[in-house]
């Protein structure tokens, strides 16, 4: 075979590579996000409180960008007669329930914020896996992402059963003590959604324009959503339980909302590229790295790092590279 005859296969094996390459990228930025929100939410004492600033910081930057950038303008004008006329959308159909992403999103913040003070990160991150490894495999079956159907096989399907094994060892010292699983099943239902909120965000991002700039009106709708739903969230939560605590005076606690913008509308971007289910297996992987190294040297509570953690996380990693084997044969 000739030196031309091979390059396709490459491209096409870079093009996964890559993809994975920023995945892993967005999942440490998934993972730094939950300890600056969950150290935020812990210092507030409000979990709300400390999501409804993350997204409000992400959504005030996205709409500074596209206030001066007319690019991102003409990208969500777009998406806008996308839903009003679906059949004249250069994207492709696209319904407006499927720019409700945003509210997968603001559920996930506020897990972070609600429960890494008390599991850590390390069993927020391993939890989370859970839900998005069997999900993403779900999602993209269905085809709810933009690169359309995508079939089962038996190593994404042996790679998601093992991702759900690594859950249960690594919270299984949590048996023990029913609050702190309880805690844990919050952020496994964040994970689905997280799945389901990067395939739908993708349609929206391909709709905009399929470009970088289609990414971020993507972004900007994920993060208005996101932010209109914890704004409802906040007012039932100040009726009910009082006013937080006054804001702490640390400059990095209030980075998660960038850290958000960041990761979001870059999976928009590689969602097209690699699937969901890829894209779930980059972050995981970026996810268990950070949020074990953060548990280690920074760690948001005084539990120490536990080996059923250690080993639920080598164990996520493997499902990661068996679930990964079929796209990078098929390319």
């Amino acid at each position: 075979m000739t030196t031309t005859d091979n390059r396709p296969v490459r491209s096409a094996q870079q093009h996964q590579l890559l993809g994975l390459a920023a995945s892993f990228g967005i999942g440490m930025l998934v993972a730094v996000q939950s300890r600056v929100n969950g150290d935020l939410g812990n210092r507030l004492g409000d979990g709300v409180t400390a999501a409804l600033i993350s997204f409000t910081s992400g959504l005030i930057v996205l709409l500074a960008a596209a206030a001066l950038v007319p690019r991102i303008r003409e990208a969500l004008g777009q998406v806008w007669r996308t839903i009003r006329t679906p059949s004249e959308g250069s994207g492709g159909p696209l319904r407006w329930w499927q720019c409700l992403g945003g509210l997968a999103g603001a559920f996930l913040v506020a897990t972070q914020s609600i429960t890494v003070a008390v599991i850590g990160v390390a069993v927020f991150t391993v939890a989370v896996v859970g839900g998005q490894a069997v999900s993403s495999l779900v999602v993209d079956r269905l085809g709810f992402g933009p690169a359309g159907p995508q079939p089962y096989t038996t190593l994404r399907v042996v790679g998601a059963v093992v991702a759900l094994l690594a859950v249960v060892l690594a919270v299984s010292d949590q048996l023990s003590h029913p609050s702190g699983l309880l805690l844990a099943i919050l952020p496994a239902v964040a994970g689905i959604g997280t799945a389901i909120q990067q395939g739908i965000n993708g349609r929206v991002a391909r709709t905009a324009s399929g470009d970088a700039y289609g990414a971020l009106a993507a972004g900007t709708i994920n993060f208005l959503v996101g932010t209109c739903a914890l704004v409802v969230v906040f007012l039932v939560d100040l009726a009910f339980r009082g006013a937080p605590r006054p804001l702490p005076s640390d400059p990095w606690l209030y980075v998660g909302g960038l850290c958000g913008v960041v990761f979001i509308s870059s999976a928009a971007a590689v969602v097209r590229i690699v699937g969901v289910f890829v894209l779930g297996l980059g972050t995981i992987a970026g996810q268990l790295i950070a949020s074990l190294l953060i548990d280690l040297f920074a760690p948001a509570t005084d539990t120490e790092v536990t080996v059923q953690a250690v080993a639920g996380t080598l164990l996520a990693l493997v499902a990661v590279v068996v679930a990964s084997i079929p796209n990078l044969r098929r390319s």
